[in-house]
């Protein structure tokens, strides 16, 4: 209990419960705590548990927590472990476990789980060896507020991530009624005990980390640079490149007003990531179909400036591009001071976000800051302009909202780059959009970026795997209010279990499956040969499934309906988005659609012939 409520005070809302006897005694004191404000969640996957509260985390921009028990259970939390690394997402996972007494000793269920996140985690802490109920309450206040400090990044260290908390106990774990009965009552008598202020901020105010409690990650290497180093002239002519958001959501509105601040001064477009947040800013200049446009580079795009901001996007090209250019680059992140620069180009990273890098380089160069673009500035970013013009004309010739018709008098067609395009166009304002890694995030990368509102847009491209999608995108819908995901199809069986958080699910979700019958992402690459009878594709890479979607949604009372036609989307999308959880089938031809990527970035390459 002291525990939960050191926690609770020093700002944790949310907790994800996973089933088991050793962790029975934290399981039902968090209960004990709910009429106090601590949200509970269960669920029986110890991995969908911590999907779940990964987008929870992502959506609220706070610490969320998963408890399981002993064993195996722990091993279960590695992958979202890994992408809470990737993506700064603070994650608290607690773990009971087996005394001391017990461990290498060959007891049933005692296994060398201290181990099995660390790689991955801010910090691995531990109560007393002894069990927990040994340690005193200070001892026990100190290691709530160093799981939280570890989480928040706020130890002047990595930024903020997973933490693995592993809590031995001793038997007896059960208490009787009489005993709980007692406890419920004397907090129902002491009442809320939860200050007022942000998790973060009350994190930030808790004491500090004892250097006993702690066995942290080891230090990030390569020191940001300071000073002139991270100068940029906005005279002269450059690009900004926006990698995938990362930062809180506290922190969104400083960063967009210093990105818009800096490209009415300088001129400089900024290439965009779908990931970014800026896709459908009004205000910014934004160029989206870069990855199109750098097929064949062309010279006007020589510029001898580059502002990064965060990791880069996913976009090989992009990367050619960058690595080939003699230009000055500064990476900008926001918190996050680990190398970002796969390609080693950037003269200086500054990972105190945008916002401060500006006002910085606005202090030391006050002039220089108060006139306009440069005429070359502008005539650079005058050529991305049609450039990007150009581009989006012809995508919305070759991708109509509508679909084309496979043949003269046939009946339209999906395809999975039009179907992006589409549903950038359709989906409200402000709705929060996930997109499974593999062909999803990849197509709203490169051709979704039509006339559409703003929204957030999120993808978990850390590791770029497909665990946890549809948990994630549960946890997102609760912590939002609500959520769209689009998805491939194995993402979504890979992760079946994410359809039991219906029952308890209160933000709504809507999910968009793309069914190709298979790994669509792997038509993509060359690894299909000739004759094909030399290598089994469908068996070896695209191991189509024979399970059926709307069946699986049904067995879990989830309303289902599959979109036959494209002109058939906006009503069947409209009866989805009203409903708490929802799933619309949109059945495709990978093989084709592989085919039709490759012709338009033919036609893409064109724009830029004389």
């Amino acid at each position: 209990m002291a525990l939960w409520r050191a926690l609770r005070r020093g700002g944790l809302r949310q907790v994800v419960i996973c089933p088991g006897s050793r962790s029975a005694p934290l399981a039902v004191a968090a209960a004990l705590l709910e009429p106090a404000g601590l949200a509970l969640h269960t669920a029986l996957d110890e991995r969908s548990a911590a999907f779940f509260a990964l987008g929870l985390a992502r959506a609220l921009g706070a610490p969320a927590a998963v408890l399981t028990t002993s064993g195996s259970a722990v091993a279960q939390l590695l992958p979202a472990c890994v992408e809470a690394d990737h993506g700064t997402i603070p994650l608290l996972l607690i773990s009971a476990d087996r005394p001391a007494r017990l461990k290498g000793c060959g007891a049933n269920q005692s296994v060398n789980q201290e181990h099995f996140l660390r790689s991955s985690c801010r910090a691995f802490l531990q109560g007393e060896v002894s069990g927990l109920g040994g340690m005193d309450p200070q001892a026990v206040e100190a290691l709530a507020h160093s799981c939280l400090l570890h989480c928040l990044g706020r130890t002047g260290g990595p930024p903020p991530g997973a933490v693995h908390l592993n809590l031995p106990l001793e038997e007896p774990l059960h208490g009787d009624g009489a005993t709980l009965a007692e406890l419920a009552a004397d907090l129902a008598a002491e009442g809320s005990a939860a200050p007022a202020g942000s998790p973060a901020d009350r994190a930030a105010g808790g004491p500090a980390v004892p250097a006993a409690a702690s066995t942290s990650a080891p230090a990030i290497p390569g020191a940001p640079r300071s000073g002139h180093d991270l100068d940029l002239d906005p005279d002269q002519p450059g690009v900004v490149v926006a990698g995938p958001w990362r930062g809180s959501p506290a922190q969104w509105g400083a960063h967009r007003q210093a990105l818009l601040r800096w490209q009415r001064r300088s001129g400089w477009p900024v290439l965009a990531d779908g990931l970014s947040g800026l896709r459908g800013d009004g205000e910014l200049e934004l160029v989206c179909g870069y990855d199109l446009l750098l097929e064949q580079p062309a010279a006007q795009w020589r510029v001898p400036q580059v502002l990064r901001l965060g990791s880069l996007p996913a976009s090989r090209r992009l990367e050619r591009w960058l690595a080939a250019l003699d230009a000055r680059q500064v990476l900008v992140s926001e918190g996050d001071p680990r190398p970002l620069d796969p390609l080693g180009r950037i003269g200086g990273q500054d990972p105190s976000g945008l916002a401060g890098w500006l006002a910085r380089l606005e202090a030391r160069r006050p002039d220089g800051h108060a006139g306009a673009p440069s005429p070359e500035a502008l005539a650079k970013a005058g050529a991305w302009r049609r450039a990007e013009a150009a581009l989006q004309a012809l995508l919305e010739r070759e991708l109509p909202p509508g679909g084309r018709a496979e043949a003269a008098g046939g009946p339209a067609a999906w395809s999975e780059p039009a179907l992006a395009r589409t549903l950038a166009r359709l989906l409200p304002a402000g709705l929060p959009l996930m997109l499974a890694n593999s062909s999803p995030v990849r197509d709203w990368e490169t051709f979704a970026a039509g006339p559409g509102p703003a929204r957030p847009v999120l993808g978990f491209r850390g590791a770029s795997g497909i665990d946890g999608t549809l948990s994630e995108a549960c946890g997102l819908a609760q912590g939002y209010g609500a959520c769209l995901l689009l998805s491939g199809d194995l993402a979504l069986l890979h992760d079946s279990n994410g359809w039991l958080w219906r029952p308890q699910l209160k933000g709504r979700l809507t999910v968009v499956l793309i069914d190709n019958q298979g790994g669509g992402i792997f038509e993509q690459l060359p690894i299909r040969c000739g004759p094909e009878a030399g290598l089994d594709f469908e068996r070896l890479f695209a191991m189509p499934q024979p399970l059926d979607p709307l069946a699986l949604a049904a067995l879990h009372g989830v309303p289902a309906r599959e979109v036959v036609a494209p002109a058939a989307l906006p009503a069947q999308l409209a009866w989805a988005l009203e409903l708490p959880f929802s799933l619309l089938v949109v059945r495709t031809d990978r093989r084709r659609d592989a085919a039709l990527r490759q012709r338009l970035r033919t036609m893409a390459s064109t724009i830029l012939r004389p």
